[in-house]
């Protein structure tokens, strides 16, 4: 931990502050004014349906009290009963008939005949007027007048008389009970803010420490109290026991680790010579043998002397990838990189996977742009080519496997294509992994399972990518991205690529590290 990080630390636990102390009075604050909010908007709302009813009550009485008053009026006085009616009550009247004809209007708003009607019809309700919101009642004349009603329409105002003095209220009782409920939230956030920081702080110092005197070493912290805080720091002191039983096993399981992959790297190297001194043997007395220098072979002869040698090759190709694949894990693969002629190696690829195809309807071509130089080693590139070559041509038993060759920016992309019989898709996220294959068991030919992994790696090493895609009937195709030679002045020419899988400290192949500068993708 540096100095400063350190300072920080400290001034914390000295009383500065953590992010825990403003979350709990902000949440009550918070909740309070939701509160706050939905009782005024509740309280708003009865009180508007109070009014509301008010309203109605109000248009009903004065609508049966004017037809009441409209019976004994004469014609010619009904105009200023109910001119002098809405003077008085501050309501608006009609006089209709049962058609929904006005007979004597003292409403501002004009209404169509079809609209009268339909409040007759509802005898009352609500209605919305030049943008106010109304009560309206209906009332029949009594006879001989019974052919008349008298409409009363009383205004319902929104937001209802009192809304102003009920917020007012409201507030002034919220910010009273927020006040005490901050301040009772503050008080015990501070103390659980200084449990927090001192288990904080001891932690820090067990950071500080070195690595045999870390957490795993630094003994118990003691409870300060009994809430969460005290929950969580006897959670601590049992994770911290726990830790540090598993450190001393992963210590004494790395040492073991190391021990067995020093041995393993031995006996690969001693098997290595073995192997390779008494195969090498044979296939030189098989291919002595086969050139008749000391006398003609029978037919029989012939074909025994080739399975030998067939095998042998076999035999020293699955020795050399099992080889790869530890240098590579053990970090001792060098890399010898010059500018490469892509186009130039794949169609030599191509020439030796054709010579292999005997008679089958397979055509294997090379297609796409010349002269393209990569950055690589070009004994690897090569196997990289070969691999992903022999594999599409071993997946197609009639069609045509293509090498299509083209510049991305300062990437120099291979991409081998096949029509075979392609790969499924739940097995097509394994096919990188070391000893596994692709298809079923009667489709699969020799080999380790080794291919496409020692593929990927040298692909990584290189600093480059590999995609795969593939459908099931329809073919496969992988395509491989390298550097191209403008990266000849950042990459040294014969360069020890230090990585192993699993190694500590070293991240996953996933993401192994390259030595290409800082702008390679």
């Amino acid at each position: 931990m540096s100095t400063k990080e350190q300072a920080a630390w400290r001034a914390e636990a000295r009383g500065g502050r953590l992010p825990l102390l403003p979350i709990a009075p902000l949440v009550v604050a918070l909740i309070g004014i939701a509160t706050a909010a939905t009782i005024a908007t509740v309280a708003v709302t009865q009180l508007q349906a109070t009014s509301d009813e008010s309203a109605g009550l109000r248009s009903k009485a004065l609508a049966a009290t004017i037809a009441a008053r409209m019976r004994t009026a004469p014609p010619q006085g009904r105009q200023d009963l109910l001119a002098d009616a809405s003077r008085r009550t501050g309501a608006a009247f009609l006089l209709v008939d049962q058609e929904g004809e006005v007979l004597v209007d003292e409403l501002s708003a004009r209404l169509s005949r079809e609209e009268v009607a339909g409040f007759l019809t509802k005898a009352e309700g609500a209605a919305d007027l030049d943008g106010d919101r109304m009560r309206f009642a209906a009332s029949t004349v009594s006879p001989p007048l019974s052919h008349l009603s008298v409409m009363a329409f009383v205004r319902a105002p929104s937001p209802p008389v009192g809304t102003v003095r009920l917020s007012n209220a409201v507030a002034v009782l919220t910010v009273l009970l927020l006040g005490v409920a901050v301040a009772v939230a503050l008080i015990f956030t501070r103390a659980a803010r200084d449990d927090v920081a001192y288990v904080r702080r001891r932690i820090a110092d067990m950071a500080r420490g070195g690595s045999d005197a870390g957490v795993a070493h630094a003994g118990p912290m003691p409870l300060r109290s009994l809430d969460q805080v005290g929950l969580l720091t006897a959670a601590l002191n049992n994770l911290i026991q726990r830790f540090a039983m598993a450190e001393d096993g992963y210590r004494h399981d790395l040492r073991a680790a190391a021990q067995l992959d020093t041995e393993r790297s031995q006996f690969l190297a001693g098997l290595s010579h073995e192997l390779r001194t008494p195969l090498n043997a044979i296939l030189g007395f098989s291919h002595l043998l086969e050139s008749e220098d000391d006398g003609p072979l029978s037919p029989s002869a012939r074909e025994a002397l080739g399975m030998i040698r067939t095998s042998g090759e076999h035999l020293k190709s699955l020795i050399d990838d099992i080889l790869d694949l530890s240098a590579m894990e053990t970090g001792q693969l060098r890399l010898s990189r010059v500018a490469v002629d892509v186009r130039r190696v794949a169609e030599d690829v191509v020439a030796e996977v054709r010579a292999t195809l005997g008679k089958r309807p397979v055509a294997v071509g090379v297609t796409g742009e010349t002269g393209l130089l990569a950055w690589a080693d070009p004994r690897r590139v090569r196997q990289v080519l070969t691999n992903l070559v022999t594999n599409a041509a071993k997946a197609t038993a009639e069609g045509s496997v293509r090498v299509e060759l083209r510049k991305d920016g300062d990437q120099v992309v291979v991409t081998v294509e096949d029509s075979g019989r392609g790969i499924a898709p739940e097995v097509l996220s394994t096919i990188f992994e070391p000893y596994k294959q692709a298809g079923d068991a009667a489709a699969r030919r020799g080999g380790a399972g080794l291919g496409l992994a020692i593929t990927r790696r040298l692909v990584l090493l290189h600093g480059g990518r590999i995609e795969a895609r593939s459908e099931l009937g329809r073919g496969s195709t992988f395509t491989i991205f390298l550097p191209d030679e403008s990266y000849a002045g950042h990459v040294p020419r014969d360069s020890l690529v230090p990585w192993a899988e699993g190694a500590e400290g070293v991240e996953t192949p996933s993401e192994i590290p390259t030595p290409l500068p800082p702008r390679w993708p």
